[in-house]
């Protein structure tokens, strides 16, 4: 399974580890990701999502349902 936060789009990106003699060498940034199960009043039903720690927090403000429809819309979900 890839390493993309289902909810933000989040992903691994690329950069430069840099020595203090400034020799660069490639790296990457990976997301912050969970497994986490959620409760969805709406369908009264549990969901299993891969999501990183900040669509944890907008998930708790806006709620699951409301998330779950916005990334729909964004088509990341």
């Amino acid at each position: 399974m890839s390493r993309v936060c289902q909810i933000t789009g989040k992903k691994a990106i690329v950069g430069n580890y840099v020595s203090h003699s400034n020799i660069k060498t490639k790296r990457t940034f990976k997301p912050n990701l969970h497994t986490k199960k959620f409760f969805v009043p709406e369908l009264n039903d549990w969901v299993v999502l891969k999501v990183s720690a900040k669509a944890m927090r907008t998930m708790s403000k806006n709620g699951v349902w409301n998330s779950i429809i916005e990334a729909d819309k964004k088509g990341v979900l």
